[in-house]
């Protein structure tokens, strides 16, 4: 066992005991199993203008566990040099970690290989990646691009300009009344034109958890490609890339509870393989010299220059992590915070929530507006209140105009959040309206 597995056994031990498994091998939560998992996260045990600190913006990043945080520390006191597999011992016990994590990020989204795996800076960036280096060599003049109107801009922007420098066009999927894409007018939109259908399984500001699997099977009938966002998904649904049969999928490393600045990219391996390369220099090639070079196969290609090795074990162990809790332990909380959630703003008067009103299919993001209250002084009267929630346009201008608001306030939970902050939270809504009645 190494040091690493012994700190995250040893940080694990107070959650393990809150996983009860069933006589099918399933695990339940038990009562505050939520508070217990709570305490694994360092910077939920602060407390904020005097309260308890209530944190609800982890749709724009999670909190870190303390397994993660260890990891950190434990690659950087022991472990830290630049990887190479036949190098001196530090070298190659860092090219062990770096290929490790690479396996466990490869299982968490269930894809055939490790070698389909690049890293990347996040989401955001993985989206580029595939704009750049696959979109831009691929599209010609008349090509269409199929995005939703629900987009986050970091997933509009990319394609726009890709669409924009190929010649090709991008086209908008519309979405329901409560924020669903409209499968009806994905089949409209859809054309032997269409090369690229792009979409986030879950809407950072609607929640609800998109048919991905049925979105791919449409689109690559007509013949498309898809991307998926899975930057809110990853956090709270299991994500199988098989299953679902997208081509391309993003999410990042902050929004799983692991460091900022990381993230992953999947895709097909024939894709990878055809995509020039986004960035070049070493590591990303061999056999490099004044007349020619021999680049990486599959993502190996996309990792140019000295690795972000650490926060790939960072992330790594925020997967060992929440599937030391067990996904579906997880999911069961998440879906009585989500229920819990919806019926306690039902009740707070000139209040409407932007998204499904159900719990079915949704994760516990919730976007709101107030009638008479901006979102701005919504947030920064919660925050008073030891509160963190998001207040804007949530970089998805598009959707918001689509509830027929610009701007919008969310609160967002994770594993971590408790009835009791739910409480809490809406405790200081209700103290906010009445303060500006």
């Amino acid at each position: 066992m190494t040091r690493r597995d012994l700190g995250r056994l040893m940080t694990g031990a107070l959650t393990a005991a809150a996983v009860i498994p069933t006589a099918t091998g399933r695990s339940v939560g038990s009562p505050g199993l939520a508070e217990r998992w709570r305490q694994d996260f360092p910077a939920l045990r602060h407390s904020t203008a005097g309260h308890r600190h209530v944190y609800l913006d982890s749709a724009a990043t999670a909190q870190r566990p303390a397994a993660v945080i260890n990891a950190l520390r434990e690659f950087y006191e022991h472990d830290n040099a630049n990887p190479g597999k036949t190098q001196h011992a530090m070298a190659r016990r860092a090219y062990e970690q770096y290929q490790k994590a690479r396996q466990t990020l490869a299982r968490f989204i269930n894809a055939p290989s490790a070698d389909e795996i690049a890293w990347v800076r996040g989401t955001t960036e993985g989206i580029n990646l595939v704009a750049s280096a696959w979109a831009r060599s691929t599209l010609r003049p008349g090509d269409e691009i199929l995005l939703t109107i629900a987009e986050h801009a970091s997933n509009l922007l990319p394609w726009r300009l890709a669409a924009e420098q190929t010649g090709a066009r991008v086209g908008f999927i519309d979405v329901d009344d409560e924020g669903r894409i409209s499968l009806e007018d994905l089949d409209r939109k859809l054309s032997a034109r269409t090369r690229l259908v792009v979409f986030s399984h879950v809407s950072n500001v609607g929640g609800y958890v998109n048919p991905a699997a049925e979105i791919c099977a449409r689109a690559h009938r007509a013949g498309a490609r898809i991307f998926i966002d899975a930057a809110q998904s990853a956090p709270h649904v299991p994500l199988d890339v098989q299953a679902i049969g997208c081509d391309f999928m993003a999410f990042s490393s902050h929004k799983i509870a692991g460091p900022m600045g990381a993230g992953v990219l999947w895709a097909r391996t024939e894709l990878l393989d055809s995509m020039s390369p986004y960035q070049s220099g070493s590591n990303m090639a061999h056999a490099v010299d004044l007349n020619g070079q021999e680049f990486e196969k599959a993502a190996y290609k996309f990792g140019a220059g000295t690795p972000n090795v650490a926060d790939a074990i960072g992330m790594a162990a925020a997967v060992d992590y929440l599937e030391s809790l067990g996904r579906e332990a997880i999911r069961a909380h998440e879906e009585h915070i989500t229920s819990y959630g919806l019926e306690q703003l039902a009740n707070i008067p000139r209040l409407r929530v932007l998204g499904p009103r159900q719990s079915k299919d949704r994760i516990p993001v919730f976007a709101f507006d107030i009638a008479g209250i901006a979102a701005g002084t919504l947030l920064h009267d919660l925050d008073d209140a030891g509160i963190a929630i998001r207040a804007g346009d949530l970089s998805a201008l598009p959707l918001l105009k689509h509830f027929g608001v610009s701007e919008a306030a969310r609160a967002s939970c994770y594993l971590y959040t408790t009835q009791a902050d739910i409480d809490e939270f809406i405790k200081a809504l209700r103290q906010s309206i009445a303060k500006r009645s």
